[in-house]
């Protein structure tokens, strides 16, 4: 039977250095992922998630199960990822003012698509690709906590009660942020909304 979090890390807490490994290889890519989704940038969410896991291995012998380890592993993983949003939100403006935008290349994460003729279906592939590009830009748009608390609603799939302890607010405050940003998101995807409705 599978260890649960909390015990792999009390044992990792002992000295057990393969507990680390068995969290990291478990929670590696969505912590990425989500990181990724925060600063738009898979180096630094790479970066990022490296600095999260040495944060938990460093904290090792101070840790006390008194939430969810996916609690207190996001709350590092949000705080590093919000400061880096805030630190490198001048740099970016800076960059955007003065580098051109290269045609068809909003993002240089985006991957080139081989059209080949066997594909009827590409039509819909590409819309598809269209459709999430406009949510991902969307949610990229929300101020930095709102951002935070839809990814961890919405991608992990966390309930309020562990999302307001990772953003270190009520759960109250945590309904409202959210309601402010789905309803954020509504407005800004309504075109989208529009145009699924007429196909």
């Amino acid at each position: 039977m599978a260890r649960s979090d909390v015990q792999l890390m009390l044992d990792v807490k002992s000295g057990d250095e393969q507990s680390f490994e068995l969290l990291l290889h478990r929670y590696r890519s969505p912590l990425v992922n989500f990181l990724y989704r925060m600063v738009r940038n898979r180096e630094q969410a790479e970066d990022l998630a490296q600095e999260v896991f040495l944060r938990v291995y460093r904290a090792r012998e101070d840790y006390v199960p008194s939430a969810k380890f996916t609690t207190w592993l996001f709350r590092i993983a949000t705080n590093l990822a919000l400061n880096n949003v805030r630190d490198t939100r001048h740099q970016r403006m800076e960059i955007s003012l003065d580098a051109p935008l290269a045609p068809d290349s909003e993002d240089g994460d985006e991957r080139p698509i081989d059209v080949a003729d066997q594909h009827p279906d590409i039509e819909q592939h590409l819309v598809a690709q269209a459709r999430s590009r406009m949510i991902r830009h969307a949610i990229e748009k929300l101020p930095e906590k709102q951002r935070a608390a839809v990814l961890l609603h919405k991608y992990q799939e966390l309930d309020y009660n562990e999302i307001a302890k990772i953003l270190e607010c009520s759960e109250s405050a945590l309904k409202s942020l959210l309601f402010r940003a789905y309803e954020a998101l509504r407005v800004e995807l309504a075109p989208l909304v529009a145009q699924h409705a007429k196909q």
